[in-house]
């Protein structure tokens, strides 16, 4: 283990502190400043310390924390005594992308940490990003070309995290893959809906830099269903992987909906996202000098919100229908469980309102003095602009609906609204039509326990499958269905399968 008695003489959780807030409004860089150890050593001596705190228990919780299984008292031990080319050795045992994991992922390991009971737990997700961020920085990080092809090739679909695992790992098996993304660029939602200032996307760069090394092909800008068939895909290639995600967005059908300025949220990021990266994007929706709302307050609004006010927004109001979420675990969320916390993110740290108990009643459009119009025209059947939002104070009734409470009703400005409420599944008109695979009732591609579909050779990883989720699964099904594909072309497989396609998560 690392230090025997690290738990005890460092008993305070200690992170590397953030770039000012008034600074990092003023650019798109990250927010966390990672610097390496050999240019910064108190942050080195601060990631000993916490590194040090790990237990090595008996029973690591934090491996069934995470999907992945990440070994992380093997690493924590490893960075403490400084030996950083075993320390990402073993970290990419488990884990194809830490330096994606270690900058967006919730942490579950980190709820499940046994010092958790009566101490904060041990930093591992600083821990983690720490290690592949020196990686790099000390050339460890090299392509892991395979020894020999297998003959077989492969198609994945979709670029996230699920499709870029399940891809690497099928061409260090041996097999000659190609991913296939609808746009111009490879990265899925890591490029296109996580923010610069979350991930910058120098990021995706180098590990795609990687891959291509080892052998997988791009193929950007390819509409699979529109570009090509899905049935012209399943008879090129020896198998299919289906990654495309969960795109489909929730809406919220109510009075004055089809008013201009309300917008996905996943829309007005992937905007944001492009113009960053440099691209010119024609009538870009931005929320510059607006009075800003965002319906949903999980991850995505947090990222709607961190957005705005670097566009200069005038206000930013974050709505969540839900009562706001306790400081501390509750008696139903016990360790190792993984609980609903009220947190706050860097983007909330920079501004805007939070507010709680927030049922949306109807979009309300014209200026102050039109309130009452919700509707979507004016008389001439021009598109009128949204201009306030109406809210009521929810209501939860006693079979667990949550209602607006009559007589509550009120306006807020709003000439920005994003909704930010989740997805409901992936796109699946043209899977279902030219690759004839089923869907469960939740409108999610049907898969069996090996990640396989009802159509031979077709496999699904990811929220495809799953359903909205976190990175640590898509990436986790991601390998485990890559070892399913292996098995599948050649009767056996050594890569590893950390998950089942019906392995449920304690928290989704």
């Amino acid at each position: 283990m690392a230090d025997p008695r690290g738990f005890l003489t460092v008993r305070e959780r200690e992170l590397p502190a953030s770039r000012p807030v008034p600074v990092r409004l003023l650019d798109w860089r990250e927010v966390h400043d990672h610097r390496s150890v050999a240019d910064d050593p108190r942050s080195a001596v601060m990631l000993t310390h916490q590194a040090g705190r790990c237990m090595d228990c008996g029973v690591p919780f934090c491996h069934n924390g995470c999907p992945l299984g990440n070994l992380i008292p093997e690493w924590n031990d490893l960075v403490w005594r400084g030996q950083w080319g075993d320390a990402i050795e073993r970290l990419h045992a488990t884990n194809n992308f830490p330096e994606f994991t270690g900058r967006i992922c919730p942490a579950p390991c980190e709820s499940a940490c046994v010092l958790g009971i009566n101490q904060p737990p041990v930093t591992i997700k600083n821990v983690e990003v720490s290690i592949i961020d020196e990686a790099f920085d000390r050339g460890l990080v090299l392509p892991q070309v395979p020894q020999r092809l297998s003959g077989h090739t492969v198609a994945v679909v979709g670029s996230g995290p699920a499709g870029l695992a399940a891809a690497q790992q099928l061409t260090r098996a041996g097999h000659t893959v190609a991913v296939y993304e609808r746009d111009d660029a490879i990265g899925g939602l890591l490029r296109y809906g996580v923010p610069d200032f979350k991930l910058e996307k120098r990021h995706i760069d180098r590990r795609l830099e990687q891959m291509a090394a080892e052998g997988t092909r791009f193929r950007p800008g390819v509409q699979i269903g529109t570009d090509i068939s899905w049935a012209q895909l399943r008879a090129r290639y020896d198998a299919v992987v289906v990654a495309t995600g969960a795109t489909v967005p929730r809406d919220l059908p109510l009075p004055g909906r089809k008013l201009a300025g309300i917008h996905p949220a996943m829309d007005y990021l992937h905007q944001s996202n492009a113009a960053v990266a440099g691209q010119d994007v024609p009538d870009q929706i931005t929320a510059a000098g607006k009075h800003v709302v965002i319906i949903g307050g999980g991850d995505t609004g947090s990222d709607c919100l961190g957005t705005a006010l670097r566009q200069g927004a005038a206000s930013v109001t974050t709505l969540a229908i839900g009562k706001q979420p306790p400081l501390e675990r509750t008696a139903n969320q016990p360790w190792p469980t993984d609980p609903v916390l009220y947190e706050v993110s860097s983007s909330h740290e920079e501004g805007g309102e939070r507010a709680y108990l927030a049922s949306t009643v109807a979009f309300v459009g014209g200026d102050a003095d039109d309130a009452g119009g919700t509707d979507g025209a004016d008389d001439a059947g021009h598109a009128r602009h949204v201009r306030h939002l109406r809210l009521a104070r929810t209501e939860y009734l006693p079979d667990g609906r949550r209602v607006p409470t009559p007589g509550t009703e009120h306006d807020i400005p709003a000439d920005l609204v994003l909704i930010a409420m989740g997805f409901t599944g992936p796109e699946t008109d043209a899977l279902v039509e030219q690759a004839g695979v089923d869907l469960t009732p939740r409108g999610l591609v049907a898969r069996s326990e090996d990640f396989s579909t009802s159509e031979p050779g077709v496999f699904v990883a990811g929220d495809a499958g799953r359903g909205q989720s976190l990175i640590v699964w898509a990436i986790a099904e991601g390998r485990a269905a890559a070892a399913a594909v292996d098995s599948y072309l050649t009767g056996s497989t050594e890569l590893p399968a950390p998950v089942t396609a019906s392995t449920v998560a304690l928290r989704p």
